[in-house]
């Protein structure tokens, strides 16, 4: 089975949640910077929330580079991903609402956490599919980053029960963490090509 159709796919449902997320964010009555102020809560999670469906963007695409094909497995832990990240707009229009009060920053964190766990099942999935001495498998590794993110999520969460700003800290660091394209899938593919 190519890749082709799962990345297109993929692409088209991460452009409509940008664009759902975006929806979220209603027009203001009045014509006054004053009016803005109520939108600044939810124009941080909007931020928050893009930058991390971009993150997934980018790394899905530079995941799919360094693959050949994919198979049964791969597609539904892709759509296992694309399930988790298609409620940011939910929890991220919720907590944006009601200004990063605990229990969305607490949901909005447990939809994080299961689209890390989502994404590193799907990089896995595909490692085993291509070998031990793939691309894939040799830039993921132990997968360190990976795992960390997921574990400074479950954090994030627990640390939201007794403030919520600290949660969003701290899912604020996983996004910064991932910011930049993560190179070792890069590296490796510029190593095969010269090689």
């Amino acid at each position: 089975m190519t890749k082709g159709r799962l990345e297109a796919f993929s692409d088209g449902v991460l452009a409509i949640i940008i664009t759902i997320m975006v929806l979220e964010m209603k027009v203001p009555h009045g014509d006054s910077l004053e009016s803005l102020m109520p939108l600044i809560p939810i124009f941080i999670s909007y931020i928050l929330s893009f930058v991390n469906i971009a993150i997934y963007w980018n790394n899905h695409h530079h995941m799919m580079h360094a693959v050949k094909y994919v198979n049964g497995t791969v597609l539904w832990a892709n759509i296992h991903l694309l399930f988790w990240l298609s409620l940011f707009p939910f929890f991220n229009g919720w907590m944006g609402e009601n200004h990063f009060s605990k229990w969305p920053v607490v949901l909005y964190g447990i939809v994080l956490f299961m689209a890390g766990i989502a994404y590193y099942m799907l990089a896995h999935s595909l490692a085993r599919l291509h070998g031990k001495e793939s691309t894939i498998a040799k830039a993921l590794g132990k997968d360190r980053k990976g795992i960390l993110s997921v574990v400074v999520y479950a954090i994030g969460i627990g640390l939201s029960f007794i403030n919520s700003w600290l949660g969003v800290m701290l899912y604020t660091l996983v996004a910064a963490m991932w910011f930049i394209p993560d190179k070792r899938i890069e590296n490796n593919l510029e190593h095969r090509e010269n090689v």
